[in-house]
């Protein structure tokens, strides 16, 4: 795919999910390092070697990094070492939010682009709109560089109460501003969105667990309620966890007072239990938790909490199977280590971590297995350690050993037998295709509603035409999936007109869109 169009939104960042902390903060004891019989000896005085005698010059920090990520690598595959480049963008993800100025912006054509402002954000408040092309912050130059994304992100944020004067352009009117923005907190939304699918029946998406999910999630819960929502999907697809605490926080708002959630137990046997409490404000209604292949750590605390208490119906695919808790240890110099220092089971006392002995590289590649052996088509072909079974109260029987198993199976979504089409069309290529024409003409859009948009525009030719011609000149017709575009041509116009959607008029519209043919959502739907 070309770098240069790259979808680079300001206040989201890529998915960091698998193996994030879950816990609170590590202090390891010091420790004695002048024994003989110690062996960070050896590794001390090897590294004082080098670097007083090696005969060339040595990065002796980078010889360290090296060594942590070795040990490590032999423990588990979630305990992990974040260099410091890496630590800092890892945490702003998690805590939820930044000091900055509240756009999504992408790289067109060597110039910073606004794909759209965050709602009620600096940006918004000074005025800046979707498609206004950012030349000047301040006065150093933002196009025609090919600036590096750190550097633009330097650029535009800064301390809480800061100003930075930028300079645009505004195609659709052919106008040249100055607008002075004020940076201030910016929130990095860990729910998508909370919407109605049905008569009663209410939405909410999770996309990882920060600190912010559980307030964003009860706000959005509450306002189904409102809307008087008697079922309640919470889809945790793709969501590859996060805090513990922020999914026990959200299984508390469906479970009764002293229900167990969750259980963790350490290398000396100790177990320190997790109850719901006397707060709860979906403890009556249907509940129903979305699930797939990439749901893992505090996405399957949640599941698993519902599923053993009898609580709700799991719907899905088979979980990633992770059940590790880590502490974070600060190093002190920007770096930190991720270290497991205890498993976590569900309420029924079941372990959901798959194994990891053949190494870490088998461990992560096992979705190619569950391809390959058909268990993301057939509930079937899921291969369950049968002799690890345990009992929910009203006797259903769950499994250990791997993940969290369904209770109803929805098998991959595929269309016309090609289910990598569906994900390509959720990539930033098609964000980036679509900014690239509505910034042709922004003008023809000013007035339309959504609804009259997608009535005219839900399988809409003139968009697969463009779509499929600008895939042809961006020469990837050796990814194979050119040929097979006919075979899926509704899903791809589909996912075209959501993406429409999202930049005309927010993020809640693509879900408004695809949400209808989604198959676990008409799954629901038919109860």
């Amino acid at each position: 795919m070309n770098n240069k169009q790259n979808y680079i939104p300001i206040y989201l960042f890529a998915a960091l999910a698998l193996g994030v902390v879950l816990g609170t903060m590590l202090n390891f004891p010091v420790t004695n390092l002048s024994s003989a019989r110690n062996p960070t000896n050896k590794l001390n005085k090897l590294i004082e070697l080098i670097d007083r005698e090696y005969v060339d010059s040595v990065n002796t920090d980078s010889i360290v990094d090296l060594a942590v990520n070795d040990i490590l690598q032999q423990l588990d595959p979630h305990s992990v070492y974040i260099g410091r480049e890496d630590l800092a963008a890892v945490t702003q993800s998690m805590k939820g939010d930044f000091v900055g100025i509240g756009i999504n912006f992408y790289m067109h054509k060597d110039t910073l682009s606004v794909i759209n402002v965050v709602e009620n954000g600096p940006s918004e408040k000074a005025g800046l709109k979707s498609g206004d092309k950012i030349l000047f912050a301040d006065k150093t130059k933002l196009f025609g560089r090919k600036l590096p994304t750190d550097s633009l992100f330097s650029r535009l944020k800064g301390d809480i109460g800061s100003k930075v004067e930028l300079t645009i352009f505004r195609k659709w009117n052919n106008k040249k501003l100055k607008v002075i923005v004020e940076r201030n907190v910016v929130p990095i939304k860990s729910v998508d969105v909370g919407l109605m699918v049905g008569k009663k029946v209410g939405y909410i998406k999770i996309n990882r667990f920060s600190e912010t999910t559980y307030d964003e999630f009860h706000k959005q819960l509450l306002a189904l309620k409102k809307q008087n929502a008697e079922t309640m999907i919470v889809d945790l697809r793709d969501n590859g966890g996060g805090y513990l605490e922020k999914a026990v926080e959200i299984a508390d708002e469906f479970l009764p007072k002293d229900q167990l959630i969750v259980f963790t137990k350490n290398r000396k046997g100790r177990v320190d239990k997790t109850f719901a409490t006397n707060k709860g404000d979906f403890e009556k209604g249907k509940v129903v938790i979305l699930i797939n292949e990439n749901s893992a750590s505090a996405s399957e605390i949640l599941a698993g909490a519902i599923q053993d208490n009898d609580r709700g119906i799991i719907m899905g695919r088979r979980s990633f199977g992770k059940g590790l808790v880590q502490r974070e240890m600060d190093f002190g110099d920007g770096s930190a280590v991720r270290l497991t220092i205890a498993r976590y089971y569900t309420p029924t006392g079941r372990s959901i971590q798959k194994a990891y002995d053949k190494g870490g590289e088998e461990y992560e590649n096992e979705f190619e297995r569950r391809f390959e052996s058909g268990e993301l088509y057939s509930k079937d072909s899921i291969k369950i350690a049968d002799t690890i079974q345990f009992k929910t109260p009203k006797g259903k029987i769950v499994y250990g050993g791997g993940g969290i198993v369904p209770d109803v199976f929805i098998p991959i979504q595929v269309e016309h037998g090609d289910e990598g089409i569906s994900y390509f069309m959720q990539s930033p290529y098609v964000g980036n295709f679509v900014f690239e024409q509505l910034d042709r003409d922004r003008n023809k859009y000013s007035g339309v509603s959504f609804d009259s948009f997608i009535a005219k525009n839900l399988y809409s030719e003139e968009y697969y035409n463009a779509f499929t011609n600008h895939f042809s000149k961006n020469d990837f017709g050796d990814l194979g999936l050119l040929k097979k575009f006919n075979q899926n041509k509704k899903l791809i116009q589909r996912y075209i007109a959501a993406e429409y959607a999202q930049q005309l008029f927010g993020s809640k519209y693509y879900y408004e869109v695809l949400l209808p043919y989604d198959a676990m959502i008409n799954n629901v739907l038919k109860k």
